[in-house]
């Protein structure tokens, strides 16, 4: 039997996600449809598309910008969260059952699997996190879990105290950006803004790290490109978007993913 599967998003075009779980399930035997749809920017409409997809029959969606905040507050309203996209305060992937719609959010367990998976430790190490926006605070529950004592460092403090003060723990440490270019050696270094996407240039002053890892993927990353001149090893977030799918496709099939065995 067919099960139909959504990524909901604006701008939708560009998303891979369709041919990601496509891969996923001829790897596991499944015959799936995987559509990409286009919403207008507001809650009215994301709520109708989302209550319609599962009103026809869907089993799964996925959540991209600008809506993930929008579902965490649909489902906050009207549905069950779970402990990561309540810290996380955003929503990647919604789930129906027989109590109503799930929301959770894979984006941090997948980067976490990510670098896992390119054999980089993370219990006790020192990871430096730049930015304290929806992709930072995306990341910190799962970082926490791996056992990582993270230092989060923003061009506003505030926002970097903002969020030490809601996660509660002796692992976490705020910073200005300024910090960052006075020094200060990471065993992990991870850009989760835009900037080196965008065009603007992050001054990273004299800090180095062994790893150094950018969350944002497709484009040429000065954030990447500075770290490896300083010989570090480099990698973009192209894994991390695999390992979230993958979560997401697992928990609405039931099935286990072997990346191995993926031909994507």
């Amino acid at each position: 039997m067919m099960q139909h599967f959504i990524v909901i998003g604006n701008p939708i075009n560009h998303s891979k996600s369709p041919q990601i779980h496509t891969a996923f399930a001829r790897s596991v035997g499944l015959s799936v449809s995987y559509q990409k749809q286009y919403c207008p920017n507001d809650a009215d409409s994301f709520t109708a598309v989302v209550s319609a997809f599962f009103a026809g029959g869907g089993v799964g969606a996925n959540i991209t910008l600008p809506f993930k905040e929008m579902a965490f507050e649909m489902i906050k309203s009207n549905g069950r969260l779970s402990t990561h996209a309540l810290a996380a305060g955003a929503v990647n992937t919604i789930l129906q059952d027989q109590q109503g719609l799930y929301g959770d959010n894979t984006d941090g367990r997948g980067l976490v699997a990510d670098l896992y998976a390119q054999a980089i430790e993370l219990d006790n190490k020192k990871i430096a996190l730049i930015g304290a926006g929806g992709a930072a605070r995306g990341v910190i529950l799962p970082l926490l879990e791996a056992g990582a004592h993270i230092s989060i460092f923003n061009r506003t403090f505030l926002k970097a105290t903002n969020l030490v003060n809601e996660f509660q723990s002796d692992k976490l440490s705020a910073h200005s950006l300024d910090e960052l270019k006075t020094g200060g050696k990471f065993d992990v270094i991870i850009n989760a803004t835009s900037a080196t996407t965008i065009g603007q240039i992050l001054d990273l002053g004299d800090c180095s790290a062994n790893f150094a890892y950018d969350m944002m993927y497709g484009k040429p990353s000065e954030f990447l490109i500075h770290f490896k001149q300083q010989g570090a090893d480099i990698s973009d977030g192209f894994g991390m978007l695999i390992q979230q799918a993958k979560l997401s496709f697992e928990q609405w099939t039931g099935k286990t993913i072997d990346l191995s065995q993926v031909q994507f």
